[in-house]
């Protein structure tokens, strides 16, 4: 039976092989006698032979695009982009439209010949798994024709591995081949028109940011196409879910542009994990979420998002429909539970940064929203992960990223049997202990960049040797203080060489420095404000003064004033050296300091400051 199946292995293998090589020979044939003659024609606006040369080679370009796209199709790991432009440069749209769909046919036909009467393996096509990723993805049985479209409009899986899948399915030939047919228009449409573009450009007729603009259009069109078919037909059922087409584009985007960018090691999740599950995790980086799909991606999972990431137009579209829960954060939300109730009895997964907010110094922010109450009444199996690793390769006040090892740990799995055995409060020391990070303790880790203090005065805005504001500055591996001279180097490990030891041991030098005089505490700021309504629009802009006692937070601007005592504030979310912000009644509310927006920070750390006070004194 082995040497049956290493025969035909062999047999397939030949096929291949000889069909490469025909293949290659027709390209070399293509670009030699016609497209390399056209392409200098056009260079020197000789259109009169340009049109001389289509006519000589009319029927033999024709046949010769027909073929090659045919063959592509049967080699699949050559892309049908090349042949489709070039026969768009090479003649009149209608025909190359019809000369590249031919081909298609008949690289389809010939697929499913090979694969119903040679009996190809399913598994000697490649594009196999991604096929079945997809297939796997839309909850209802959509039949084989409707999902060949589906994959069609896919432009990451090439024609040839769709025609093996769908030949191997129980489709009836003239059915195969209307699909077939019908389901490559729009791209290859999107490559003639290209190719068309070009042409006109190479006839220098065409401006080249003309030339760019319309490849972007058609790229953007075919795209819209994909999407409209997705959300409308075969998707439909699964938006609001983490299994919408929104929520797979996304992620499939950041994992483009993420994917290589750091060392990422992995635990594998509990054999005995249930699902759904709530999972729950520190938050490092910017990037954690997507470390976190990493882990999770089967099933897929729906993140509690911060609201002002969904304040943008499209965002505020469009989050509900891609699976995503906003969250007011360090604001009661009921709506926010409701979500991740209701996601949960659809089947996902929900991830949830308890924190509500990055870590400024690389330690763990203290939990102030506890949620040990709601998590044992979700009846869920409960998953605390660590993230190590990533602070110090995106810290939220450096501008650049560092390559580094970073590690996702599953380090507590509670089943939902065992929720009971923990009362609210013993639940939240648990997850806060399980999560407490402190990213300068690990030091087998390196980081030998040269620029490791640059943008770190933001958050270490206070010298800590002789206490000035705003005098400290970040250049190279060094922090400085203009006041005094004192200079603090990090070295390999990002350690200060000498003390303080760490970023975390200087913030709490900070943190001692601003406690003595909370008693006396009056901050005032002038600022430019940006209030956002609940449904993500921007209300009005404005300028007004914020203010900070030991009593609480107030604004006051020349068409509104309010407080926030200081037990109605849990904490001051900001971004590093721009603005920081509040909720108010409905309306979320953005401060941008005019003079020094350094002192962002200090704000924030001012504030949890005054909850820890109030907080050991009840």
């Amino acid at each position: 039976m082995t040497q049956r199946r290493t025969k035909k292995q062999k047999i397939e293998r030949a096929v291949i092989l000889i069909t490469l090589v025909v293949v290659l020979g027709l390209l070399a044939f293509f670009l030699r006698d016609i497209l390399f003659p056209l392409l200098r024609m056009q260079f020197k606006r000789d259109r009169i032979g340009a049109e001389a040369l289509l006519r000589e080679r009319g029927f033999l370009g024709c046949l010769t695009v027909v073929l090659v796209e045919a063959l592509q199709m049967v080699v699949i790991f050559i892309p049908a982009e090349f042949i489709q432009i070039s026969a768009g440069l090479s003649f009149p749209f209608p025909v190359a439209l019809l000369l590249c769909d031919l081909g298609v046919c008949l690289g389809a036909s010939i697929i499913f010949l090979l694969v119903r009467l040679l009996r190809f393996r399913e598994d000697s096509y490649r594009g196999k798994e991604k096929i079945e990723e997809f297939s796997s993805l839309s909850k209802k049985n959509h039949g084989t024709v409707l999902l060949l479209y589906f994959l069609f409009f896919m432009p990451i899986i090439p024609f040839g591995a769709i025609c093996y899948y769908g030949s191997s399915t129980k489709i009836k030939y003239p059915r195969y081949l209307l699909t077939v047919a019908t389901g490559v228009i729009p791209s290859i449409v999107v490559s003639n028109l290209m190719g068309g573009a070009a042409k006109a450009f190479f006839a220098n007729s065409l401006p080249i940011w003309l030339l760019i603009l319309i490849i972007v259009l058609l790229a953007a069109l075919l795209f819209f196409i994909i999407y409209l078919f997705l959300n409308k037909f075969y998707f439909k059922e699964n938006l609001g879910t983490p299994d919408s087409i929104l929520n797979i584009a996304f992620f499939r985007f950041v994992d483009f542009i993420r994917r290589g960018k750091q060392k990422l090691r992995l635990d594998p999740l509990p054999e005995d994990l249930s699902t759904p599950y709530l999972l729950l995790s520190n938050h490092e980086s910017f990037w954690d979420f997507y470390y976190l799909y990493c882990l999770t991606q089967a099933p897929r999972a729906s993140y509690v998002v911060n609201r002002y990431y969904l304040t943008r137009p499209f965002a505020r579209r469009h989050y509900k429909k891609a699976g995503f829960i906003p969250k007011k954060l360090f604001n009661p939300d009921p709506a926010t539970s409701m979500g991740i109730i209701r996601m949960l009895k659809k089947g996902y997964p929900v991830i949830l940064f308890p924190e509500g907010r990055l870590s400024t110094d690389g330690r763990t922010n203290q939990i102030r929203e506890e949620g040990g109450a709601l998590y044992r009444k979700l009846k869920v199996d409960l998953l605390l992960v660590k993230i190590e690793g990533a602070y110090f390769a995106k810290p939220k006040w450096r501008p650049s990223f560092f390559r580094s090892d970073i590690s996702v740990r599953v380090v507590k799995h509670i089943k939902k049997e065992e929720l009971a055995n923990y009362t609210d409060e013993e639940l939240n020391r648990l997850i806060s202990s399980s999560l407490y990070s402190d990213a300068s303790q690990y030091k087998e880790r390196n980081y030998p960049q040269m620029n490791k203090a640059k943008g770190l005065s933001d958050i270490l805005y206070r010298c800590a040797d002789c206490g000035a504001l705003y005098t400290t500055e970040g250049k190279g591996n060094s922090l400085f203080c203009t006041a005094c001279g004192a200079e603090h180097t990090l070295d390999e490990h990002y350690r200060f060489i000498g003390t303080p030891t760490s970023i975390a041991d200087y913030y709490r030098a900070i943190e001692a420095l601003e406690k003595k005089d909370l008693d006396s505490l009056t901050l005032t700021a002038p600022v430019k404000t940006k209030v956002f309504a609940e449904n993500g629009k921007t209300v009005r802009k404005e300028e007004g003064e914020c203010r900070l006692t030991k009593d609480g937070f107030s604004y006051r601007s020349a068409k509104e004033s309010f407080t926030i005592p200081i037990d109605r504030l849990p904490a001051l979310p900001y971004s590093v050296g721009e603005e920081f912000e509040v909720y108010q009644k409905e309306n979320l509310y953005y401060f941008y300091p005019i003079e020094n927006r350094r002192q962002v920070v200090r704000w924030a750390l001012l504030v949890d400051l005054l909850c820890d006070r109030r907080k050991e004194e009840n």
